[in-house]
Order: structure tokens, then sequence, then C-alpha cells
């Protein structure tokens, strides 16, 4: 007989987390040239592909609104459901906001997972948003599939300190706030069972305290470092700055395990599909493997920093033209 505690999740899914996002360069062409009313309020919409959409309502106030889901990363239907939430509310963070309000989003196979995970799910959810001072207000669901779950998130923002990813200036170096490595270790977890609780405490790790930090120090330019992987994410941002970088490899920080389940060949092919599409604006010194981990597909990941963050370590730094170039040495 089949119990809520025997059945993993992980498996009723073609992948997991933000690897099953569509890949960059394939979401850029679908998304190109779409745009909405034209407004004076709008501070950040869909040109750069920023964390989410900011509106000015007043003075000195700013709304931010973002919505993130994805099918199971875990077998633990408590811990998916706090590493979706965690994930979603990155979003607010990495603009420099505070997240004020959540709704659920559900996609559930009613037919085939008991309603018990669910529950878990949606309870797992709710602790990580009552840790962020996040009511959740309901939501919506559907007959699916896949499971899947996330949240759509509206936050405040002040405008004048405003986090954005169109904002690196040369000179200025560049911080990470969490380690990289859950792609690969979610992956073996996907394949094998194995469960890493480093990879489940760095995704249900909110981003609340990197993001304030970021705004004290005066950072204009951060992003979070999620399913299109650090190069991506860091590509995204010199790219719409009109800025390139310097990448220093060795200075990147790693969950234990992540290099061994690299070297066991746990790679998602989100992974994959994040290194072939920033591959040509990449000048590399370090071999293939080091470049697979940089690009290694993230869920829940930390803030990437143009600035020095307290306790976060410096990875690199903003250098002038290079058509957009990132150097990993």
């Amino acid at each position: 007989m089949t119990t809520p505690s025997s059945i993993r999740l992980t498996q009723t899914a073609h992948g997991g987390g933000c690897a099953c996002k569509i890949p960059p360069g394939e979401l850029e062409e679908i998304v190109s040239g779409l745009v909405g009313v034209d407004s004076p309020d709008l501070l950040v919409g869909l040109d750069d592909g920023d964390d989410a959409a900011v509106v000015r309502i007043g003075p000195g106030q700013a709304v931010v609104v973002t919505t993130d889901f994805f099918t199971p990363v875990v077998d633990d239907a408590y811990d998916w459901g706090r590493i979706a939430a965690a994930n979603a509310l990155s979003d607010v963070y990495a603009m420099g906001g505070r997240p004020i309000v959540a709704v659920n989003l559900v996609g559930w196979p009613r037919e085939v997972l008991p309603a018990e995970l669910l529950r878990e799910v949606l309870r797992g959810g709710l602790d990580i948003a009552r840790e962020a001072a996040c009511p959740v207000g309901g939501g919506h669901s559907i007959d699916d599939p896949e499971p899947k779950y996330g949240l759509a998130v509206t936050g405040l923002v002040d405008p004048d300190r405003l986090l954005r990813n169109d904002r690196a200036r040369a000179g200025l170096p560049i911080s990470l706030t969490k380690p990289l490595g859950v792609g690969v270790l979610n992956n073996r977890h996907k394949s094998t069972g194995e469960v890493f609780a480093q990879a489940i405490a760095s995704m249900t790790a909110l981003n609340a305290d990197a993001g304030r930090a970021a705004v004290e120090s005066g950072a204009e330019a951060a992003t979070d470092v999620t399913g299109f992987g650090l190069l991506g994410h860091l590509h995204k941002m010199m790219r719409a700055s009109g800025v390139s970088a310097v990448l220093d490899a060795a200075a990147v920080p790693y969950l234990e395990g992540a290099r061994e389940a690299l070297r066991d060949g746990y790679v998602s092919g989100g992974t994959r599909r994040n290194l072939d599409w920033v591959r040509p604006h990449l000048e590399a010194s370090v071999d293939e493997d080091e470049l697979l981990l940089l690009a290694d597909a993230q869920t829940s990941g930390g803030l990437l920093v143009v600035g020095e963050v307290p306790g976060a370590p410096v990875i690199g730094e903003v250098v002038a033209g290079g058509e957009h170039t990132i150097s990993v040495r």
C-alpha cells in the first residue's frame, strides 16, 4: 500500500525546481517585442528581464510584483513548500524591497497524490511566509498532471533605493550571498533519494538580510541566482548595464558535496542549456567542469550584488566594455 510518507514527489514530474525554467535564449525570443501599457510609473518592466515588476504608487513608495512556482525539487512535501516560498519571496528581496502579502499557486494531480501531501506543501509555504512576516491570503489551484507550487508576492520598495539588474557600474566588486551547488545536489537527490540537509538549509534560507544589507551598503545593482545559474544571471546583469565582468572561480563558494555530485554526473539539462547560452560571451581559463558548476541551475539561490555585502565573499568585479563578456579565471 502506498502511503504519503513513501511517495517520492520528485518522481512525479519530468524535472524539478528552477531547472525546469524555459531556457533563457528561447524565453527571450518568445517575449521579444511584447510590451504592456506604457507608463512613466512603471520603473521596472520586461525590458531587461529583471526579477520583478516595480510600479511607483506615490512619493517615496513603489510596489514590487512577482510570481514563482515549480515542480517538486525534493521528496519531502513540507520542505518543498518551504523552498518554493523562499524562492518566490527572493525576487522581492532582490529588488531591495520587503514582501507584504502573498497568495498560493497550486497545480495538483488530485487523483494521483493525496490531499494530505498538498496540505504539507501549503504548511511549508505558510511557515516560510510567516518567517518573512508576509501574510498569505488564499490563492488559486488547478487539477494538473504534475504537481506545482509557488507564490505570487507583492512587496513595497523605496524607488530611490531600488536594486535592479541594469545598474552595474565598472570598478565595483561583485558579491554572492549563498554558496552554489544546490542544482547538482538536487539532481542527485532526484536520481538516488539521498537527502542533502545542507542544500535544504540553503534553499529555505530567506534573502531578507542579504537584500537589506545590500541596500544599506549603497548597492544599486543586484539579482538573485536561480534557474539560469550564476553565469546566466551575471550575463543578464552585465548586458543590461552595458559592462562586463571578471569572475574569480576560486572565490566562488560551494555547498559540501557539490563537486562530488558533478564528478558523478548529476548535471541537469537546464544547467547544460545555461552554459550553452552564455558560452559565446565567455572568456574562460578554467575547465568545463568548473563552468558547469558556475552555470548550475539553482533553486532559491543567493543574491548576486554589485558592491560589497558584509559577510558575503567577493567573487569578481565589474569592468568597462568588452561586449558584456564574462572572463572566468
